[in-house]
């Protein structure tokens, strides 16, 4: 059996050209979805990353601006712009490029973001809201991924998921995401004993630990569905995921590639959020 391909890339320009119909309803009755990223220093992998929302953004026709501010900025001057585009009633989506810079906290700034601005689904009253099933701005990997498992009509209810890897962005919300799907949730991380057991009984799998390869044929049941959350640079330049892809394919029911498979949907994920702020704040659907 050869694991059936779930490609990101292919999914994503679908959603996009579904949402480009609904911005151009949404033109119509007055309301154009706006889009501020903020941009801080020169670290050259959020500026690719930037460059791909204005590109995605463009296609949908969600305007988009971007402002860029020095590496030296204070975390005051940083809240004192934030302030300024929840207030800008133009600015529907705000997004903070992270990382940044060491003299800014990231969590203030993430808290700073109006919960009804924040498209990245990061805000502490957003990540309540997700926790107990309301609707609300979900983080925009984890809803790609969940939208990617729809888009095969692959049964969540009742499957055991494991998630290894608990970060803030990826791993913990993913689970919650799952869990509201009413599969039967694992985590693992750095300190989990017998990891490979229990990966080598999900149904599901998701890996987001940010290691080339690490989860090999060894770590996936028969039949599994294999989520490869991560992109690592390889010494040649290529892109490669924590899925050891050749091994694991052989496996799997269904997996996902690097590149062309999470990635792409992340930026899809924040359009769809942009549009959703957009008709929040406007009242307009």
């Amino acid at each position: 059996m050869t694991a059936q391909i779930i490609n990101g890339k292919e999914l994503s320009a679908e959603l996009k050209q579904e949402m480009k119909v609904e911005v151009e309803g949404l033109k119509q009755k007055g309301l154009t979805p706006h889009l501020t990223v903020v941009l801080v220093g020169d670290n050259p992998a959020s500026k690719s990353y930037v460059k791909g929302k204005e590109k995605a953004a463009e296609i949908t026709g969600i305007s988009s601006s971007l402002i860029e501010l020095p590496s030296s900025t204070s975390e005051d001057e940083l809240l004192q712009l934030i302030n300024e585009l929840n207030d800008d009633k133009s600015v529907h989506g705000i997004l903070v490029q992270l990382p940044l810079p060491d003299q800014i906290r990231e969590q203030q700034v993430i808290e700073a973001i109006h919960p009804d601005k924040d498209v990245d689904g990061f805000h502490p009253s957003n990540i309540g809201k997700m926790m107990t099933g309301e609707d609300t701005f979900l983080p925009c990997t984890p809803f790609g991924i969940i939208t990617m498992l729809k888009s095969k009509a692959i049964e969540m209810e009742g499957k055991h998921a494991v998630v290894i890897g608990r970060s803030n962005i990826v791993g913990k919300p993913v689970g919650q995401l799952l869990l509201n799907e009413n599969a039967t949730v694992t985590y693992c991380h750095s300190k989990t004993k017998n990891m490979k057991e229990i990966a080598a009984n999900a149904d599901i799998l998701i890996a987001a630990i940010g290691k080339a390869h690490a989860i090999t044929a060894e770590y996936v049941k028969e039949g599994a569905v294999v989520i490869d959350v991560g992109i690592n640079r390889q010494p040649d330049g290529k892109l490669t995921g924590d899925v050891d892809f050749e091994s694991v394919k052989e496996i799997a029911s269904y997996i996902t590639p690097v590149p062309k498979g999470v990635g792409p949907m992340t930026i899809t994920m924040l359009l769809k959020n942009t549009i959703k702020a957009a008709k929040g704040l406007s009242g307009i659907e």
